[in-house]
């Protein structure tokens, strides 16, 4: 499997507009620190998966063909604004997987044009795509949101954005396994108190240290945490890392 990151910002990404913190005006001197969108694309085999859709450019980054289809952690408009474009494409059919959520975004559902969101997934409940499996994993955010677990050979991936700690359910699962890579949110930098919907990089820690995990990479980074970041080198503890845009991740 190879996993690469497409996008590792926060809502806001980085540089946020009309910020003049350290971590904005770097991104903004230098290109390789901007953070968009958080998304991934996931590759095993024939298979090339989407995760989320909140990059913009999807139409030029993927020419007709060249995805399986989409999988969805949930409906909020940073991880699914490129679908609005996508939908008016010609001549194919892109499966759009993700959770149960009749609001969706926008108007989508009702006028999807070459999406197709005729199948929801289900909690726990395995799909096989090609070579590799999926499990769907309950996060808990302010909407239905899924994170995804990927299995292919002896690999496994846990890809887990957005979510605030992890639900009872999700954390015995994940500890019932042996995990190659954990893709993790961490939106914020150490807190007295979680903040709401995200972890801080406190409970983002709390929860590597309670499974069973090789290699771990925080996404989903807010300029705050990127500001603290700065200040606060070879802070992390062994086998935890920062994403950035562009990382590809191999197992």
């Amino acid at each position: 499997m190879q996993l690469t990151l497409l996008g590792t910002g926060s809502a806001a990404q980085i540089p946020v507009y009309n910020c003049d913190c350290a971590a904005c005006e770097r991104a903004r001197q230098t290109p390789r620190f901007r953070r968009g969108p958080c998304s991934a694309l996931l590759e095993c085999g024939d298979e090339r998966w989407l995760i989320d859709a909140g990059l913009s450019d999807l139409t030029e980054r993927f020419p007709p063909g060249s995805l399986s289809g989409i999988l969805q952690t949930h409906y909020h408009a940073d991880h699914a604004q490129g679908l609005l474009h996508l939908r008016w494409g010609k001549n194919l059919r892109i499966p759009v997987l993700g959770p149960a959520d009749p609001d969706g975004l926008a108007d989508l559902y009702r006028h999807p044009g070459i999406l197709d969101f005729s199948r929801t997934l289900t909690a726990f409940s395995s799909e096989t795509l090609g070579a590799m499996t999926v499990t769907p994993v309950p996060l808990v955010h302010s909407r239905p949101t899924f994170g995804y677990v990927f299995d292919a050979g002896d690999k496994s991936f846990a890809y887990l954005t957005d979510t605030v700690g992890l639900s009872s359910d999700t954390t015995q699962f994940l500890r019932r396994r042996s995990l190659d890579l954990l893709v993790l949110d961490c939106s914020f930098p150490p807190a007295d108190n979680p903040p709401r919907n995200h972890n801080d990089l406190n409970q983002a820690l709390s929860i590597v240290s309670s499974l069973n995990v090789k290699q771990t990479v925080l996404t989903h980074i807010g300029h705050g945490f990127d500001t603290w970041l700065m200040g606060a080198a070879g802070s992390l503890p062994q086998g935890v890392e920062v994403a950035y845009d562009g990382m590809v991740l191999r197992g």
